[in-house]
């Protein structure tokens, strides 16, 4: 039997999962206890006790209602008229031992016309007596067992009190927990936050071991961004040395060699640019993303790129690190104008997300080498057109590692609009 429908209706959270198997068991006990234990001991009780009483009345009124054996059974016994008597029996509608106690005395004494019970500490019988209706008063405490509302209510207080008490503990419990998934997020989203492990000794475990994984990857990182550095450094040495060496030529044998340094300068550069750790450095701070991408849109149209902002949607701030976000917008929009006419950006920021749209009219990526296509140093030749210049292959790769430091992701898609590539950059809020 499959369960799967019922976890559209279970809580998400760990807080609402842990409470939830904290009350659950609660409210059974006190399902199962209310049952077995007030039912059937609380109506047994009052059965018996009422069954006394009835054997009781049913003396006296065998005797005629005779003054001195009721005074001795402590029942007041008095003669009514017919019109004194109620048409049925009466209780309060929250008596629930008063059912037991109605169903007991008419069933024992069949010359009982009506029971009513208006207090916790009084019934009045009303019957057939030799000489006309009577009626008897007795007391409560003879029929049913004294306030069982009380087992009620000390198990609700004190069952909610001790569900309180068990929830501030499993509260204590789980913060380490949600302190360890809230650094994880901001360190996947590229922020290093201060962590100290807590908690159980299972959680510790885990919190030291997530220390140690991003120390590693902070290692890395670092140690990946000086080796490029220090083989940029190494490079352009030569290269300076070779454009010198160029210029001492004719025009006409340096220039196709004056290409190919400028080629490797680029190569380098962008090497440098994918390699660059600004992401992990940089805090984010509220940035207008409407007016970032509309300086960006601005920039090209000044270097003669065909770019225009097409639509924008919501307006506010959002926390981002804006030279990142920069240089993916920049490498998106080159790659829409290097392959493709024109290219159209816009922005929609919502309550939950934000999405930067860049789209072309060029040839596109198929729909099976889109995830291929964000890889580093991936280069599509047949799907792109290379007349209109090379890249080096880190264009979309360098926008999607800005996409998910800010815990966001990079999707490529078809242009409806244009007919080329639709490259998205949705971050969530």
């Amino acid at each position: 039997m499959s369960f799967r429908w019922l976890k559209h209706y279970m809580p998400r959270g760990l807080y609402g999962r842990a409470l939830l198997i904290l009350v659950l068991p609660v409210v059974t006990l006190q399902l199962v206890v209310s049952i077995v234990f007030i039912q059937r001991h609380f109506e047994g009780v009052t059965i018996q006790m009422s069954t006394a009483v009835a054997r009781e009345l049913n003396l006296i009124l065998d005797a005629g209602g005779e003054r001195p054996l009721s005074q001795a059974l402590s029942f007041d016994v008095r003669q009514v008229a017919s019109t004194e008597m109620p048409p049925a029996n009466q209780r309060r509608w929250y008596d629930f031992s008063g059912i037991v106690v109605i169903r007991t005395l008419t069933e024992k004494v069949p010359r009982i016309r009506a029971v009513d019970l208006p207090t916790d500490r009084l019934v009045t019988v009303y019957a057939d007596g030799p000489e006309g209706p009577v009626a008897i008063d007795f007391s409560r405490l003879r029929a049913s067992a004294e306030n069982p509302h009380q087992l009620l209510v000390n198990m609700v207080i004190f069952g909610v009190l001790m569900t309180v008490i068990a929830y501030l503990y499993l509260r204590n419990q789980l913060r380490p927990i949600t302190r360890l998934a809230e650094v994880s997020q901001a360190f996947g989203r590229g922020r290093a936050m201060p962590y100290q492990p807590a908690g159980a000794i299972e959680v510790r475990a885990a919190g030291h071991a997530f220390l140690d994984m991003r120390a590693r990857i902070e290692r890395q990182i670092e140690q990946r961004t000086m080796m490029l550095s220090g083989v940029s450094h190494d490079l352009r040495t030569p290269l300076t040395r070779m454009k010198l060496g160029l210029s001492m030529l004719d025009e006409k044998d340096a220039r196709p060699l004056e290409r190919d340094v400028q080629d490797m300068e680029r190569l380098v550069d962008a090497f440098l640019d994918f390699a660059r750790d600004d992401v992990g450095k940089t805090s984010a701070v509220p940035v207008d993303p409407v007016a970032l991408v509309g300086q960006l849109v601005e920039d090209a149209r000044r270097g003669g790129k065909n770019v225009t902002l097409s639509e924008v949607e919501g307006a506010g701030e959002v926390a981002l690190r804006p030279m990142a976000i920069k240089r993916a917008m920049e490498n998106l929009i080159n790659n829409a104008v290097r392959y493709g006419n024109r290219a159209e950006v816009s922005v929609t920021l919502t309550g939950k997300s934000l999405r930067f749209r860049v789209e072309d009219d060029g040839p596109g990526i198929p729909a099976d080498r889109r995830e291929h296509a964000i890889k580093p140093f991936v280069r599509l030749d047949p799907a792109r057109n290379q007349d209109r210049g090379s890249g080096v292959g880190l264009g979309l790769a360098i926008a999607a590692d800005v996409a998910r430091s800010h815990g966001g992701i990079l999707r490529l898609g078809e242009s409806a609009k244009l007919g080329g590539l639709r490259a998205d950059i949705v971050i969530a809020r």
